[in-house]
């Protein structure tokens, strides 16, 4: 089995809108083991005018899963994060130390609403960049205005912006279009990350093994390890990919 690493996904328990507990935490781990998952990134939402959990209770909260999942005979190593919802607030955040970067590094998760044009997603990323961060925009593939412009994510890539799909998406799960779109920037070589975005055990479970097998199938298991693990381990050890 090919390994992957999740660096998306929303399995810390009871902070968000992903787990409700612990016991489904350990039940989403055990799927993401199944699937060949070896390490995983846990990206609660950080949002405005929301109680957003600070980056100190983030890495507590990730070392006490750490240890359960240690303990259940898990082979999975946990690291903690954010998946940042873009506000004018962001920079000075992340200025400010107030948001978890990704595993502690440098990387750091941004998601927009769907409807964000592509001027405001582009200025977005030259603000987090100047903070002295990289962006990686969370499924790039639910941003209309991205999607009706297609070499939009050429210029992200361009100007040093990474790009991040979820498996769910290529695999049609949120109809032909958007699995369309996505299997577009795959052929192209857009796509630096896939991850599951994964909030439960059931409907949105960390399941990417039937992707992994697609891209590495349909697009090259050089390509395929790439964007399922190398890239992600690179975000690990903080190296620039």
């Amino acid at each position: 089995m090919q390994k992957s690493i999740d660096i998306h996904c929303h399995i810390m328990p009871g902070v968000d809108d992903g787990s409700r507990d612990a016991e489904t935490s350990l039940k989403m781990l055990k799927i993401a083991e199944k699937n060949g998952i070896t390490h995983v990134i846990l990206t609660p939402h950080h949002k405005p005018m929301h109680h957003n959990v600070s980056p100190a209770h983030n890495m507590s909260y990730t070392g006490k899963l750490q240890q359960a999942t240690d303990k259940l005979g898990i082979d999975i190593k946990l690291y903690s994060g954010n998946e940042i919802y873009y506000s004018d607030e962001t920079q000075e955040e992340l200025e400010e130390g107030k948001i978890a970067t990704l595993a502690g590094s440098d990387y750091v998760l941004v998601e927009f609403h769907p409807t964000n044009t592509f001027k405001a997603i582009h200025n977005a990323v030259y603000r987090v960049q100047s903070a002295g961060f990289m962006p990686i925009i969370a499924h790039v593939e639910r941003y209309s205005d991205i999607v009706s412009h297609p070499n939009y994510v050429e210029e992200l890539r361009d100007m040093g912006c990474y790009i991040q799909v979820n498996a769910s998406s290529i695999m049609g799960k949120y109809g032909f279009g958007i699995g369309h779109f996505s299997k577009k920037l795959l052929k192209k070589g857009l796509v630096h990350f896939v991850a599951t975005d994964a909030h439960d055990t059931a409907k949105r479970a960390p399941d990417i093994l039937e992707c992994r097998n697609y891209v590495d199938r349909k697009f090259g298991e050089e390509y395929g390890k790439k964007i399922f693990y190398d890239n992600p381990m690179s975000v690990i050890n903080n190296e620039v990919i």
